[in-house]
């Protein structure tokens, strides 16, 4: 067994068990032992959780993957946008090249600041801040942005020194997989009862844990050419619909998983043959062959691709719209008002 056919496998016991995972239990039991020894060292002021002048609230997961954080990142920027509240975001940048603490621009690049991130400041149109230590980032990112009212950390759940207000816990349908922690299993910690500072939310048809939670509703929202999209210029239905029918047309999507990309164009009638990459695919050399037609790709993925590498090919960018599920807003909002008593919060 080759160690992509390895890989393979183990994502698949991660939802299952089986005798690879099995195997890998000892190093489960070894990892809960340090995050245990962690904990204690927190508990006994050995390490210390830092202080912010303002509130954070970190969108994260228990399991390791693609759960849905980053379109819930934006989701939660617009309806604190609507609440008059002014957030900026801090994210580690995950797979840009080097740690230290970078402030996001419209000119940095993906490379710089990680996709995720750039994709956040570019469609939230918020202040961001990337760096390994995100306690250093939000600092950096408060002083040169003092009119915030909030920090909005994109991943960080087991990044305790960071501080936080409020935990948006998102589950896809993998919920919690075979239950056993890294690397016999997907948990980056383990389970454990809600505290009243934690929202759940689903990125799945319906809820795939015992907890109680929000399920999210997302669909396509429509395409731009990539020209366009890098221009702002919103998105529309009818030029994604335009697309069914395209001859030769190419699906490409470097996400943690991509056939939920494909499976909703298909859903649409819009017919593309599958082009799946790796998560965060830093597309240095264009994926798809020189002679195809039309490419549809993600937002992540057009963050990494300014309009002037694609030759004359067709590129069309598809946006999402992500909505956290009924009820999201008043438990939002409730939790708002312990944050802001002093502020009026618009139902």
């Amino acid at each position: 067994m080759n160690r992509a056919q390895a890989s393979s496998r183990l994502q698949r016991e991660w939802l299952t068990g089986g005798p690879l995972s099995a195997t890998l239990l000892p190093l489960s039991w070894l990892y809960r032992g340090l995050l245990a020894l962690r904990t204690l060292t927190y508990r006994l002021g050995l390490r210390r959780t830092e202080t912010l002048p303002a509130p954070v609230i970190v969108v994260g997961n228990w399991i390791v993957g693609g759960a849905g954080k980053t379109p819930t990142t934006l989701a939660l920027l617009n309806l604190l946008s609507t609440r008059g509240l002014n957030a900026g975001v801090i994210s580690r940048g995950y797979g840009r090249d080097g740690d230290g603490v970078l402030l996001v621009t419209r000119a940095s690049t993906a490379r710089e600041a990680g996709d995720e991130p750039l994709l956040i400041h570019l469609r939230g149109r918020v202040p961001v801040a990337v760096g390994r230590d995100r306690v250093a980032a939000a600092r950096a990112l408060l002083a040169a942005h003092p009119e915030l009212d909030l920090l909005v950390s994109d991943d960080g759940l087991q990044h305790w020194r960071l501080p936080r207000a409020l935990s948006l816990l998102v589950f896809d349908e993998r919920g919690l997989g075979n239950g056993r922690l890294l690397p016999a299993g997907p948990l980056r910690q383990p389970p454990a009862a809600l505290t009243a500072d934690q929202l759940v939310v689903y990125n799945a048809p319906a809820p795939s844990t015992a907890l109680p939670g929000f399920v999210a509703q997302r669909q396509l929202a429509g395409a731009a050419s990539l020209a366009d999209w890098w221009a702002g210029r919103p998105a529309s239905m009818d030029t994604l619909l335009a697309l069914r029918g395209q001859p030769g047309l190419v699906a490409c999507a470097g996400l943690a998983r991509p056939q939920r990309f494909f499976d909703m164009l298909a859903g649409l009638g819009v017919a593309a043959a599958p082009l799946p990459l790796p998560d965060h695919a830093d597309f240095t050399a264009l994926p798809w062959p020189a002679d195809t037609a039309a490419v549809v790709l993600t937002e992540k993925d057009a963050v990494k691709l300014p309009p002037e590498r694609v030759g004359t090919t067709p590129v069309w960018v598809v946006t999402l719209d992500f909505s956290p599920g009924a009820g999201f807003e008043a438990a939002l909002d409730a939790q708002l008002r312990n944050l802001f008593p002093s502020r009026w919060i618009n139902d």
